[in-house]
This record gives structure tokens, sequence and C-alpha cells, in this order.
């Protein structure tokens, strides 16, 4: 049996520990991987941009037709608690710990039947962990990354508990040794396993076009405020292989990566092989971001 430590998590109304809380074996979460989820960074004991990924989750909500079993009030409440009981565990200050908050509504428990049953109450549930940030290393060099053709469903968007496809698009880069899995629909670039993808051309940053094929994650709207600031050309739209194999830098996004540094794919040096200029502005705006506290 694995043992888990006794972090804080909430589960549907109480405070406990990941080593106790329990759910139905018919949880369609467990059954059918019927829910939806967030992940939270936070920074000094302030999650970031928690009403980006409250609106997201709520778009979820609605698109897997899973009524929002809380208010926003009460979502910050039980967020800023286990922020506050982690913080506590660990015996460090509030404003000095840096946490993960994961998020997730599943359907509820009830027979299984594939057809979504009515009047059952979703489970409510929500853990906090340590922020693992990528290394000094990987910021300093850039990571490598491979590609594969994008073989998950169609309605990418909705941030899904159903995960199987995303477990084997990650495996292929571990397996290569690389960080992330960077895909393709046919010959267009949707995005990696749980990142975005960003291609940058004669100072132009590019990102694939907002639809139900590409998970629009919460760094979108940022790096396109940071760009704004940093007067850096920004546009979206289709992303062919053809633009990815030749740009001068390659970028990833993601709520624990911020932005980094795509230097290798496929065992080829992308642009000159180091982190580009581009990347080291959207870094320092990213972190410029965080100590505003957007």
């Amino acid at each position: 049996m694995t043992h888990l430590p006794a972090l804080p998590c909430y589960l549907n109304g109480t405070y406990t520990t990941i080593d106790k809380a329990q759910v139905s074996v018919m949880d369609r979460g467990f059954i059918f991987g019927d829910g939806i989820y967030e992940v939270v960074p936070v920074y000094a004991g302030t999650p970031f941009r928690i009403r980006h990924h409250l609106d997201r989750m709520q778009r979820s909500l609605t698109e897997s037709r899973i009524k929002n079993p809380m208010t926003e009030t009460a979502w910050r409440a039980v967020i800023s608690k286990l922020i506050t009981q982690y913080a506590a565990q660990r015996e460090v200050a509030v404003t000095q710990s840096d946490q993960m908050v994961y998020i997730q509504v599943t359907r509820g428990v009830g027979m299984r039947d594939h057809v979504m049953p009515e009047n059952i109450e979703p489970t409510v549930y929500l853990m906090t962990n340590e922020m693992k940030m990528p290394s000094a290393s990987d910021r300093e060099n850039g990571v490598t990354c491979v590609t594969a053709d994008d073989f998950r469903w169609e309605r990418a968007h909705i941030k899904s508990t159903s995960l199987l496809g995303a477990v084997f698009a990650r495996q292929i880069s571990f397996d290569a040794n690389a960080t992330e899995t960077v895909m393709f629909r046919g010959d267009l670039l949707s995005e990696a396993a749980a990142s975005n993808v960003w291609v940058v051309k004669n100072g132009t940053v590019f990102g694939p076009a907002k639809s139900n094929l590409v998970l629009e994650g919460i760094r979108y709207d940022l790096i396109a405020e940071i760009c704004a600031e940093a007067a850096i050309p920004y546009t979206l739209g289709d992303i062919t292989r053809a633009d990815v194999l030749d740009a001068d830098e390659l970028l990833l996004t993601s709520a624990t990566k911020e932005v980094l540094a795509i230097t290798r794919l496929d065992g080829k040096p992308v642009g000159q092989g180091t982190p580009g200029p581009v990347y080291d502005k959207l870094y320092a705006g990213y972190q410029l971001a965080k100590r505003k506290g957007n």
C-alpha cells in the first residue's frame, strides 16, 4: 500500500488530510473520469489569477453539465483555509509559502450508467501541496521536448479529469528523457501533454487559436498582457509543423512551468539552442506579475 503524506485537503464540507479522505467507489469521477479540475498556483500565500481559474472552472462545469456546487466566496474561503493549514503544517508564515492548490469537482455518486443522472450532489475535493518549479539548470539552458500526433479527444477545452490521453502523451516524453510532448492535429500545432506551446519568429509570439481542440491555459491572457507591456507582437492562429520546426524560439507555459524555453526538439536545436531574448522578456514579465499578485 502506498503511504500518503498527511497533506491538508477538503472533501464535501470537511477539512481533513489526503491520507484519511475517502470517496465512494461509485463516484462517477472514479468510474468514468466524469469531472473537471483546476490547479491554482499560490505565491507568498496568495492565489495567482484566482479570478481566471474560477472562471475557467465554471466554463468546464457548464460544458460538462455539472452544477457549480459552491459560490465564488465559498471557493475562495476553502482555498484560503487550505493555504493557511499547509503553511502552519510546514511551520512557516503564510506569506512565505508557495503552494499548488488542486480543485476537483465530479458529477457525484450514482449507480453505473453512462447517462448523466439527475439530482445527485457533486463531489468537491481540494488539496494543497508543494509547488515544484523548473530547476535553475532548466531555466538557464532550456529543456528538451519531442513531438507526437495529438490522439486525444476533440473537447480539449474542457479541463476534464479524464486524462488517460494526457497520461499517454506525457509518457512519450518521459520515455524519451524529455520534458514535454509537443503535439499536432494533422499539420497544426495543438498543445503539449500538460502545457501550452508558443512559437517565436522574428520577434513575434504566435499561439494556437483558442478552440475546442486546445485547453485555454490561464497563461494565454497573461502572455498577451506581458507582450503588450513589453511591446512584443502577439497573435493567435493556425501554426503548422513547419512553423514550429523553423521557430527562432519555442516556449512552454503552465501553472508549474510558468514560462519555459524549449531548446531542443526531436533531438535538434531550436534557434540558437539556448533560451532567447523573447523568453527572457516574458519570464521577467511573469515574475513581475507574480509580485503584483495579478
